[in-house]
């Protein structure tokens, strides 16, 4: 039986590892990736759990929320990675509402329950998050702004699945005669 409480202190603790080595800006967009399959133990895809995803969307929240920060969860293949965010969010920065209701076997798990728990969903194709955390190998880097750094954590794992993080920087362009900050 997978434990609800533990998974939600590891997604709480990756977060908070990675705002407190590279603290976001009010107002970024922090996206996850999430396979509530490999957390149970399972092959990405074959047996998403309703309560895991549930646990993931409370602790990442909570983390956004407190932080003042987006929470973007990303779906499954099956609706090409589209995301699920708050309107206010697309609003801001200006991201195509898309016409799509995640669900457990077309979305997944972690997509439904944020598209749930969110008091304004909406669902966009694209985005360009400022950090991110990847849940079981679902490749959430085509959703990062262009420099994407990785991010070891202390613990790679959230239940039984592998764990990436990553922040964003700024290009470096100008060559030899440039300056940076």
């Amino acid at each position: 039986m997978t434990n609800l409480e533990e998974i939600k202190n590891q997604v709480s603790k990756a977060l908070n590892e990675i705002i407190e080595s590279h603290p976001l800006p009010a107002g970024s967009i922090f996206v996850i990736g999430c396979s509530s399959s490999e957390i149970a133990g399972g092959i990405i895809g074959h047996n998403s759990n309703e309560d895991i995803g549930k646990a993931v969307f409370q602790a990442a929240n909570s983390i956004c929320q407190k932080n003042e920060i987006y929470l973007a969860a990303q779906c499954c293949e099956h609706l090409n990675r589209a995301l699920v965010i708050p309107a206010e969010c697309a609003q801001k920065y200006g991201y195509e509402i898309v016409n799509v209701v995640p669900w457990l076997k077309g979305g997944g798990s972690f997509a439904t329950a944020t598209y749930n728990g969110f008091e304004k969903p909406v669902v966009v194709e694209h985005i360009k998050a400022s950090a991110g955390l990847d849940i079981g190998s679902t490749l959430i880097g085509m959703h990062l702004k262009d420099v994407a750094v990785p991010l070891r954590l202390k613990d790679n794992h959230i239940g039984n699945a592998y764990v990436t993080a990553a922040y964003t920087r700024p290009k470096y362009i100008g060559g030899e005669r440039a300056k940076y900050f």
